[in-house]
Order: C-alpha cells, then sequence, then structure tokens
C-alpha cells in the first residue's frame, strides 16, 4: 500500500508539472459532467519525462479527457466539446474531449475491429492498446483520483506491455514505434 501510495504522488507531481495538465484538471468541473478522466499521453508521457528528466510536457502531443454519457447523439457530444473549446481557447494545446460511451458506434471503421460498448470511462482506459498506458487522473472537488487498473510499476519503469482486450496488434506497435522515437529507453513487450 505504501508503495502505492508514494508512485501515485509522484504521479500527480509529474503530470501537474505540466501547465496544460494543471489547467485541464482545475478547469474540467465547470463542465459538470459525470465522470471525466484526463487520460493517455497526459498522464504516462509526463510521467515519463519525469523519469528520464525531460521538461513537463514534452512530446505530448495532445491532451485526452474521456468522459461518459448515456446520450450517444454527435449533437451531444459535439456541445460539450464546444463548450471545453471556450474553457481551454487559451491554452494553446490540442484538447481532445470525447464521449466513451459512443466509441462502439465508430471504432471498426477506424481501426478495422469491432468495439463492444463501454461501460464508463474507466473501462474505456482499461481498453487501451498497453496496460502502461491504462491510467488517468480525476478530480472530485479537492479530491485527487487516480485509475490505474494495471498497476503504476510499469508505467514508471517505461515498459509497454500488450493490452489485447481490443486494439488490434498494428496500433500497438504503432504506439510502441512512435512513443520509442522520443522515449528511446522506453522497452516493450511483444505482441
Amino acid at each position: 500500500m505504501k508503495d502505492s501510495e508514494s508512485l501515485n504522488g509522484r504521479l500527480l507531481r509529474a503530470v501537474l508539472a505540466d501547465s496544460v495538465c494543471r489547467t485541464i484538471l482545475d478547469r474540467m468541473p465547470e463542465l459538470a459532467l459525470p465522470e471525466w478522466w484526463l487520460t493517455a499521453g497526459a498522464i504516462f508521457q509526463n510521467v515519463w519525462n519525469d523519469v528520464e528528466g525531460h521538461p513537463a510536457g514534452y512530446g505530448v502531443k495532445d491532451y485526452d479527457v474521456f468522459y461518459f454519457d448515456t446520450d450517444l447523439s454527435w449533437e451531444a457530444e459535439d456541445a460539450v466539446i464546444r463548450r471545453a473549446a471556450e474553457l481551454f481557447g487559451g491554452l494553446g494545446a490540442k484538447i481532445e474531449l470525447r464521449n466513451e460511451a459512443r466509441v462502439h458506434l465508430w471504432y471498426e471503421e477506424k481501426f478495422g475491429t469491432p468495439a463492444s460498448p463501454f461501460r464508463s470511462a474507466t473501462d474505456a482506459i482499461d481498453a487501451f492498446a498497453a496496460t502502461t498506458c491504462s491510467v488517468g487522473v480525476t478530480r472530485d472537488r479537492d479530491r485527487w483520483r487516480i485509475h490505474a487498473p494495471f498497476s503504476l510499476h510499469d508505467t514508471f519503469g517505461m515498459h509497454m506491455r500488450p493490452n489485447r482486450r481490443l486494439a488490434p496488434r498494428h496500433v500497438y506497435e504503432t504506439k510502441v514505434a512512435q512513443y520509442r522515437e522520443r522515449w528511446p529507453s522506453l522497452a516493450a513487450d511483444p505482441w
């Protein structure tokens, strides 16, 4: 327990060192979404930056926020995206806010394999192509929460492992290749 508490603290420090992450986490409650998480590269890549001594935000191409709303219409998601664009307009960063309840509607067309509907935003985080990347941060008022279903050891150890739950092999292998360009010491298990 003590080990995970120290990893949680280190993760929060690494993420909050990135001013874009800090601003997103500070402002997201204003959207009053029932469930939302800052996730993907904004989290694990900032941990890798901390581990390797890179500046916060190095190599982060976009900032993903997953939320979950049972309204599956594009209009409802678009309304949230537009509100977020206003909220984060001056940040100068690409922020991608998506309703994870809708993923099954477009996933097969984009990635070539069907997806079952997710049950929550954390369910979507659990399905990332690498277990190492399955991590998210949110806040309820002043309480931080971290979702890391496969633990944080590989994230801090810079070791990618495939998660075969949803993503096809080529997605995992492409991610590994892209990440190694920015973090050459990254280790990865084969598919």
